[in-house]
């Protein structure tokens, strides 16, 4: 009776150990998404972050064709790695607004220098309260904006450049 309580122990160890394995094998999906898509962006009013660009207001974004509305900062190494990815989707037409979040003047200029300069706008968030009102839980993160200035898409992280056919061709369906 008491040699198979012997075992009970490294049989729990082992029912541990496979939990542990399969959870880190295929680690469940912690992206946020954003409850905004299909609604109307919230009401924002962004002063310019840069003296060279215009600041970012959600009404100047109704009645024009598609846009993507960029959320980044100079410190994010991740958009350090999506600016080659912004300038070709620049290069083939499409408009991008940015939101600069906790960010300064001096810091962006810096960064547009270093990485290229894709926007046609870029408003200051200093607190990232548009950030936060657009169901954005880090940068880099791209919305697409229709011309009812409806938020269509999503993209969390940085556009990586497998990716730059899948938003154009989003931004074509969207006109």
């Amino acid at each position: 009776m008491k040699r198979p309580l012997v075992w009970l122990p490294l049989a729990g160890f082992l029912l541990v150990a496979i939990v542990v394995a399969v959870a880190l094998y295929a680690p469940a999906d912690r992206t946020v998404r954003s409850a905004m898509i299909g609604q109307p962006l919230p009401a924002f009013n962004l002063r310019p972050i840069v003296s060279t660009k215009p600041g970012v207001a959600s009404d100047a974004m109704k009645g024009h064709g598609p846009r993507l509305l960029n959320i980044f900062a100079s410190w994010c190494v991740p958009c350090i790695a999506e600016a080659p990815q912004l300038m070709r989707l620049r290069q083939a037409g499409v408009r991008i607004d940015a939101v600069a979040i906790r960010d300064t003047g001096p810091a962006v200029a810096g960064f547009l220098r270093r990485n290229g300069d894709p926007y046609a706008a870029i408003g200051d968030d200093p607190s990232s309260a548009v950030q936060l009102s657009l169901g954005s839980s880090g940068v880099p993160e791209t919305f697409l904006i229709d011309g009812q200035g409806i938020v269509r898409r999503q993209w969390v992280g940085d556009i990586r450049a497998d990716q730059v056919d899948e938003v154009l061709a989003a931004v074509r369906d969207v006109q």
